[in-house]
């Protein structure tokens, strides 16, 4: 019997690296999709192809996209500081649109592929409270996504998944760890330098110090000296 195909984002995170392993552990042919968008932490595309690699993606691609010829964001613009002591209300680290955008483009390839499940690593616990990552968008995108495609109108229904959206972080990294995900691979620092070493102080490395932490799982993240 041939595997149902998936699309999965792939950012070279912990959080995605764990959603392809659990997307391969429940039988899907796994199609891998990165982005570069023009984001300051470039380290993990490597991350993210090393992911893709060892969890066994049939293929992974990366697209290049121009949401950095927007800015808004310190991810995108380097004139804007990525915060380094926690901040309130949605951070100027969130990226318009980012997720309708990568979704939008997962379901494109999926439509494609013959594929009709996307698989996304959003998480709405341990987060920094970026509205694209809530339930409601997730609901909100799928009905999109059965709407604006031809398979969707033709009967063909589109399932965005989300496995980790009410996990908290230590329970993703317990679940990564029990699906054989090498943590040491993955990238998740906003401000990683080209090795991929973590600054050790943004939102994202306190979310991920954080929930090794609780997990009882030994940090395995590189930082940078000093």
């Amino acid at each position: 019997m041939t595997a149902p195909k998936a699309v999965v984002l792939v950012s070279g995170g912990l959080d995605s690296a764990t959603v392809l392993a659990l997307a391969r552990a429940a039988g899907r042919e796994c199609y891998a999709l990165s982005f570069d968008y023009g984001q300051r932490h470039r380290a993990e595309l490597t991350a993210a192809a090393n992911v893709a690699a060892a969890l066994g993606a049939a293929e992974h691609r990366v697209v290049p996209i121009g949401l950095g010829g927007f800015g808004g964001s310190a991810l995108t613009d380097t004139a804007l500081a990525v915060p380094e002591d926690g901040s309130t209300g949605i951070p100027i680290t969130y990226v318009p649109a980012r997720n309708t955008v990568f979704l939008a483009l997962a379901l494109g390839w999926a439509e494609v592929l013959g594929a009709r499940e996307i698989h996304i690593g959003v998480n709405a616990i341990d987060y920094s409270g970026y509205p694209d990552c809530r339930p409601e968008f997730i609901a909100a995108f799928e009905q999109v996504a059965n709407l604006a495609t031809k398979a969707g109108v033709e009967g063909s229904h589109f399932k965005i998944v989300a496995p980790l959206i009410e996990l908290t972080k230590a329970g993703i990294i317990q679940a990564g760890v029990a699906h054989g995900v090498d943590f040491s691979t993955t990238v998740s620092c906003y401000q990683a330098d080209a090795e991929g070493r973590a600054c050790g102080v943004c939102d994202s490395c306190r979310l991920r110090r954080a929930g090794f932490a609780d997990a009882g799982v030994a940090d395995p993240t590189r930082y940078r000296p000093g």
